[in-house]
């Protein structure tokens, strides 16, 4: 079930990414930048708070008629900034669940990735809050709706001593200390916990990417300024707490819940938010993934070069002083508890050289299961396989599973664990001792890479851009790339 689900969700993302090729490149493409896009709306939404700010009144009589203002008379700056306010809170929304269904459908949750995976899950409540407690502030018919089920579900936590609903028995019941409580959660106390929050969903990654590229971000804002141009956000009714609204216009982003609580009720509300966010916080375990064995560090190989640590993506390896008391300063030092077992470090590491002879192919830093001896022996075996006039050796890492009906008969595969495992000089190994006629590469799906930089890291290696690099005398011409998982149809490397 959990296969068919991780499938299903490969197979819609391969669509959207199909979809939005004719106007992203790949390194643009939204799909890869999910988690800076939810970021930058934030900030958007920050911004147009803090002019939203200026003018509000924190007052029953004052709210309705300053955002009234903000959206009529000051429309062409107020206005603007409540739409953008409004919008760039429905985009953190959408691009925060494509993130979470993008982590789960690529298995990128479990194991010892568990963490950013559960860590993540407050953050969501905590979107939610803020853009709940924003309509509260507009004071309209929706407001009261919203204000008054918030109220009724509330109750229904044995916290609190009073009702929180008999505060909207009436307009008199209702005192302007309720606007300025709101508006500090909304505006300073709720964003804290939030930025917080942030600091500690990606603080065991290495590089995290929290800005999307330039021209993402450009056309998101304009995107976001025509929306608000078009369709500008605008407030219902005012509130009257004597009156029952009768119509309201419902927004499905963060209030889809709150038909269920007059459907149900706000204990079987409860029982479903409760149940669906236990069961996304421990899906890591539900069940939990295979374990691999971490890095291992060979100090006779190692120079403290730092290559290695460089490289990582989850912060796996620390440089710390020399222990074995030769002439160099430092040594890489492997943490297992965040090792991930890629082999990243094993594609940085210049001692992993399949040339070596004369002594054991050791580098100065492996992996015990898939070591870099065994996958000299690999390619070695499966190259007397190989026959004809375009012999071509693919190197498939473990998300390219999709290539393997493109591949011919004179076409033979090994496996590495990822990409980024690969040294150039493995490459190199291949095409000089003519083993092959041709090297394809075929890894994950552009953006898809299991562990973050394997495809960017190979891909800077093959152009000379990152050490340890391509040697000049390969032909690049000889080196195709099969990122794509639905069209491998290859790319000449470098190019």
């Amino acid at each position: 079930m959990l296969a068919l689900l991780q499938k299903a969700g490969r197979s819609g993302f391969s669509v959207l990414r199909r979809l939005l090729a004719g106007g992203f490149s790949n390194e643009a493409s939204p799909l890869n930048h999910l988690g800076a896009l939810t970021i930058f709306s934030c900030w958007i939404v920050l911004i147009s708070g803090i002019w939203l700010l200026i003018f509000f009144r924190t007052s029953v009589s004052g709210a309705f008629e300053s955002i009234e203002y903000l959206t009529k008379e000051q429309w062409y700056l107020g206005g603007i900034m409540r739409s953008l306010h409004r919008y760039a809170s429905d985009a953190a929304i959408v691009t925060i669940l494509l993130h979470l269904v993008r982590e789960f459908s690529f298995d990128r949750y479990r194991l010892k990735r568990w963490f950013s995976w559960v860590t993540g899950m407050p953050l969501v409540w905590l979107v939610f809050a803020l853009g709940i407690t924003g309509y509260w502030l507009v004071w309209d018919e929706l407001a009261q709706y919203v204000a008054i089920t918030t109220a009724e579900l509330l109750d229904h936590i044995p916290v609190f001593t009073e009702s929180m609903a008999t505060n909207f028995l009436s307009d008199e019941s209702l005192s302007d200390r309720f606007f300025t409580l709101m508006a500090f959660l909304h505006l300073i106390g709720l964003p804290i916990f939030l930025v917080f929050g942030i600091w500690l969903h990606v603080f065991r990654l290495s590089k995290p990417r929290i800005n999307p590229p330039r021209s993402l971000m450009a056309g998101t804002l304009l995107c976001m300024l025509v929306l608000s141009l078009v369709f500008p956000a605008d407030s219902q009714e005012k509130a009257n707490l004597a009156v029952v609204p009768q119509t309201l216009d419902v927004d499905w982003f963060y209030l889809h819940v709150y038909p269920l609580v007059q459907l149900w009720s706000p204990g079987w509300v409860w029982v479903l938010l409760v149940g669906v966010t236990l069961l996304v916080v421990l899906a890591p375990w539900l069940p939990p993934g295979k374990r691999l064995p971490a890095a291992k560090v060979n100090l006779d190989n190692c120079n403290g070069c730092r290559r290695c640590a460089d490289d990582c993506p989850f912060e796996a390896i620390r440089m710390m002083p020399r222990s074995d008391g030769e002439a160099y300063d430092l040594e890489a030092v492997v943490d297992s508890d965040l090792c991930l077992s890629c082999g990243l470090c094993v594609g940085a590491c210049p001692t992993s050289t399949p040339f070596r002879s004369r002594s054991a192919l050791v580098p100065g830093i492996d992996l015990p299961d898939l070591s870099a001896a065994a996958l000299r022996e690999s390619i070695k075996k499966t190259a007397g396989k190989l026959e004809g006039y375009d012999r071509v050796m693919v190197f498939a890492c473990a998300g390219s599973d999709a290539l393997s009906k493109h591949l011919k008969a004179d076409h033979a595969v090994v496996n590495v664990r990822c990409m980024g495992q690969l040294p150039p000089s493995f490459i190199d190994y291949v095409l000089s001792r003519d083993l092959a006629d041709r090297v394809l590469l075929a890894g994950c799906g552009v953006g898809d890479c299991r562990y973050r930089y394997g495809i960017e890291w190979t891909e800077q290696r093959l152009s000379r851009k990152r050490d340890p690099s391509l040697r000049q005398r390969v032909d690049n011409q000889r080196i195709s790339y099969g990122w794509q998982t639905d069209s491998p149809t290859g790319q000449e490397a470098g190019s």
